[in-house]
């Protein structure tokens, strides 16, 4: 799910790429723990036979269900999973004998259906039959629809969504990762359109009123959450890779603008077949988009069938970016991993989600910096840390490998940690045992479990036997425990050519800096900048037990976490930090970017001044590589923010950053050169963004002539800045300019540029007119998936405004936001605040409304209202002193 390198050696070792038919025998157990199950033991499905008869027009499917499986345990009951649905037959049949009618007996609270008989039932083989009926949904859970607009009028196309827990909304089944089992799906559609699910069409049938049967073949094992069926008046273009049909598929006229996931799913799919060194199993992998969005995904790795929302999927010349053109690459690239890192090998429950996950991630920035180094994206990776650290180092963390008790809190691990941490976790540890070891170490680990289940311990025990080094050590420091280590370095002693420095471990915390730190081992990668170059000195260590030193060449300023590939902050004593930033121009650029970030937080934690930033962005050569300067204009964004009402302090603040940013924004203009590289586009885009919410008016005046020059002169606006030129527009806009933006919105005949325009009406400065877009979202006007968006849109700049606003109109939100996600919107809403007030609208609405259990996102949003509370009152004024004192 997505939220928005070989050698000749292994080669020769894994000679020929194995194989793995789809009915390959599962692998055996490696462990006697058995999987968490939120269900009776002793009953476990071999295969799912699915008759699926969807309604579109009124909302709801008929369906019937023959499920082979095996009784281990004697029992006189059955029970598994089933949310929504309604029961009108079941029973049961042995293998010889009559089959026996069951009682039903449904639990909605623990989404369970109970099939009762009339005696005990001995071990063996049975086929559990049942007739059903369910509800289609508007929002992306279980089976649901969405709706677009097209020159004939309104159309309807079906999807499913069923992870985490939402199979059950679908299907009765063992609706658990580690009660994998086959599924045959048939389904009877209206002529003429498109069904697509995980294996291609086995057979098609049109039936006596014109309808069409079709059966689809049957799956390999797998878990229930992968199973997938869309249907539609879609098109659907191929290509052939190594024996697999790559198919995209899109509502009908939009074929042309999935080109580029094609094409780039064809490169990625040659890659992950040579990586993971077993084939992609399946005959078909169909990536299909649906238009709308979800507030908790963005596409989804049904096995053979990958879901993504449009706007992760399509590229319209007409408004996407050079950012869209990479994230569509990088969705693709994510949810292929899946295809081998959650399909073909699944976590035994979600506590090891981000076996899933997190390596998804780290394959995407993986495969993206290997087929696209144009693109320079190897620099992503401390942006991607920092999104965990930022979560990690507040009280409301919590291990990367999590104990998940309800589907709630399973809901809730799908955050920066599961993800971001486990990226990192994983970039850190190759680094360590080396790049062919740890590829050895995945490619075992992907023979030895297929078509199984594992834990993380699974994966650690394949990588430490493949680098011999002792990995697992490191692996559980990280992974079992929350927290962001702190390394310290001390000054350098240079004795006889060399320099030594002093480590130390602490803990990185932004709320609680008193408490004891936390024990890791960490592996530590040091380089002397007087030795920069293409071979620049360098230093390994591993600090354990809290401390540690490091031996380099050379007297001069050293350089901790060279490359940035651990997982840690670091603290430079004042002396050594200010050596770096009078050398800052000279480091290498993913490291400039390691020290702004490091910085930014330390900084704002209170473990250095604050001011410490601006001192690097003041040593950021006009020169530096558009992604240092991308940081740096985040950061003014961020400062801007901080200071709220204080407009005399913004002030000051802001003069100084546009002084910073529009020389940058010069150099590279408003319109793109045709030999300029890729990351100027982004940078472009990110300076016009920071220079309109810093209030420079020239950036401001030029966006709103550009924008009311685009009906006569085409080139005014060129699609790459459209979305940008009409969020400034948007921002600062008048009553009279919203309105015309609403027109614009309503006319708009692509669904995907009509959610986009909907999305910028909610990002008003003005409060008056965020109220609008509020009275808007509850509306049918926006479209069903697009109103809880708005309302997000529009807390980024008014967050009490929207929390109030949605607290007030809880019912009707709720029916706007998927069931997934409603444990954590409303306190997402909160997240900009920053006054005590809100931090007792939280808490409130929590112990109203949240189960104790599924909090955590809303304990999240309080610890981070009040560390901003507390920035504004102590770091602030750091900020300001700098400021004066750059004036005098």
């Amino acid at each position: 799910m997505h939220r928005s390198l070989l050698s000749a050696a292994l080669v020769l070792a894994f000679s020929g790429l194995a194989a793995l038919p789809a009915g390959a025998a599962p692998a055996a157990p490696t462990t006697s723990i058995e999987a968490t199950t939120q269900l009776p033991r002793g009953v476990r499905p071999l295969h799912y036979d699915i008759a699926l008869v969807p309604d579109a027009q009124n909302a709801r499917f008929g369906a019937q269900a023959a499920i082979d499986l095996e009784i281990t345990v004697p029992t006189s009951s059955i029970t598994l999973n089933a949310a929504d649905l309604a029961f009108t037959r079941a029973s049961l049949a042995p293998r010889t004998g009559a089959a026996l009618d069951a009682k039903i007996a449904i639990d909605d609270k623990a989404q369970t259906a109970t099939f009762r008989f009339a005696r005990p039932l001995p071990r063996g083989r049975y086929k559990l039959s049942l007739d059903y009926t369910g509800a289609i949904g508007s929002q992306a859970v279980g089976l649901f629809s969405l709706d677009y607009s097209t020159g004939e009028g309104k159309r309807r196309a079906l999807f499913t969504q069923f992870e985490n827990s939402d199979a059950r909304r679908m299907i009765p089944s063992w609706d658990e990762p580690a009660y994998k089992a086959s599924f045959a799906l048939r389904a009877t559609v209206p002529a003429g359109e498109m069904a697509v699910s995980n294996m291609p069409v086995k057979s098609s049938t049109t039936l006596p009123d014109g309808r069409v049967e079709l059966r689809f073949a049957d799956t390999p094992k797998m878990s229930t959450y992968l199973l997938f069926f869309a249907l539609g008046d879609f098109e659907r273009a191929t290509a052939t890779v190594d024996g697999t049909e790559l198919g995209v598929v899109t509502r009908r006229g939009s074929l042309p603008q999935a080109r580029f996931a094609l094409e780039s799913s064809q490169a990625v799919l040659r890659e992950y077949n040579d990586y993971f060194g077993v084939r992609y199993p399946l005959p078909k992998l169909d990536n299909v988009a649906g238009p709308g969005r979800s507030q908790f995904f963005g596409a989804m790795e049904n096995w053979g069938a990958i879901f993504t929302f449009e706007y992760a999927l399509l590229l319209d010349p007409a408004i996407s970016t050079q950012h869209d053109k990479q994230e569509v690459f990088a969705t693709a690239a994510h949810e292929m991993a899946h295809q081998w890192f959650g399909d073909l090998v699944t976590m035994r429950w979600w506590d090891d989600l981000w076996l899933n996950e997190g390596f998804a991630s780290w394959m995407e920035s993986r495969m993206t910096a290997r087929l696209h180094p144009e693109w320079n994206t190897a620099l992503e990776a401390v942006n991607n840390r920092d999104a965990a650290m930022r979560r990690d180092a507040l009280a409301t963390t919590h291990p990367v490998v999590q104990h998940v008790k309800t589907v709630e809190q399973a809901s809730q691990a799908f955050d920066e940690i599961t993800y971001q941490k486990g990226e990192a976790v994983i970039r850190m540890l190759e680094a360590y045992v080396g790049e062919d070891a740890w590829r050895r170490g995945v490619r075992s680990y992907m023979r030895e479990h297929a078509y199984g289940n594992t834990a993380s311990n699974d994966l650690w025990r394949q990588v430490e036997r493949a680098a011999a080094k002792p990995v697992t050590a490191i692996a559980h420091d990280f992974t079992l425990q929350p927290g962001v280590p702190l390394i310290r370095v001390g000054e350098p002693v240079c004795k006889g050519g060399s320099m030594t420095v002093a480590l130390s471990q602490g803990e990185f915390s932004r709320d609680q800096p008193a408490r004891k730190p936390l024990n890791w081992r960490v592996p530590v990668i040091a380089q002397a900048t007087a030795t920069t170059g293409p071979n620049p000195a360098e230093a390994r260590t591993l600090v354990a037990g809290g401390k540690g030193s490091l031996t380099l060449p050379g007297c001069g300023p050293v350089v901790v976490n060279a490359g940035q590939s651990g997982y840690y902050r670091t603290l430079y004593s004042q002396d050594g930090f200010a050596q770096l930033t009078k050398g800052f121009a000279a480091l290498a650029p993913i490291d400039q970017l390691g020290m702004l970030s490091d910085t930014w937080s330390l900084g704002m934690a209170g473990l250095q001044p604050a001011s410490n930033f601006l001192d690097l962005a003041d040593a950021t050569a006009a020169g530096a590589d558009p992604q240092v300067w991308a940081l740096v204009a985040r950061g003014f964004g961020s400062l801007h923010a901080m200071y709220g009402e204080d407009r005399a302090g913004r002030a000051r603040l802001d003069a100084y950053a546009v002084q910073r940013l529009a020389p940058v924004m010069a150099r590279i203009g408003w319109n793109a050169r045709a030999d300029e590289p890729t990351s100027h586009a982004n940078l472009r885009a990110q300076l016009i963004s920071t220079l309109s919410q810093l209030g420079d008016q020239a950036t401001i005046d030029e966006a709103r002539r550009r924008y009311a020059a685009m009906e006569t002169d085409p080139t005014a606006v060129p699609g790459a800045l459209r979305k940008t030129i009409m969020a400034v527009v948007a921002a600062h806009a008048d009553p009279a300019a919203w309105e015309a933006l609403r027109r614009a919105a309503q006319a708009e005949k692509s669904p995907m540029i009509k959610d986009a325009m909907y999305a910028l009406l909610a990002s008003s400065e003005d409060p008056a007119l965020a109220e609008r877009a509020l009275a808007l979202a509850l509306g049918d006007e926006p479209g069903a998936t697009n109103g809880a968006a708005m309302i997000a849109m529009v807390s980024h700049s008014h967050p009490e405004l929207a929390f109030d606003f949605a607290l007030a109109n809880i019912k009707a939100v709720n029916e706007r936001v998927d069931a997934t996600s409603r444990s954590r919107y409303l306190p997402g809403l909160a997240g900009s605040a920053a006054t005590p007030a809100m931090i007792e609208k939280v808490r409130a609405y929590a112990e109203a409304h949240i189960a104790p259990e599924a909090r955590r996102d809303a304990e999240t949003a309080i610890a981070a209202i009040k560390d901003r509370i507390k920035v504004r009152r102590e770091r602030l004024p750091e900020i300001d002193a700098w400021l004066a004192q750059r004036a005098r």
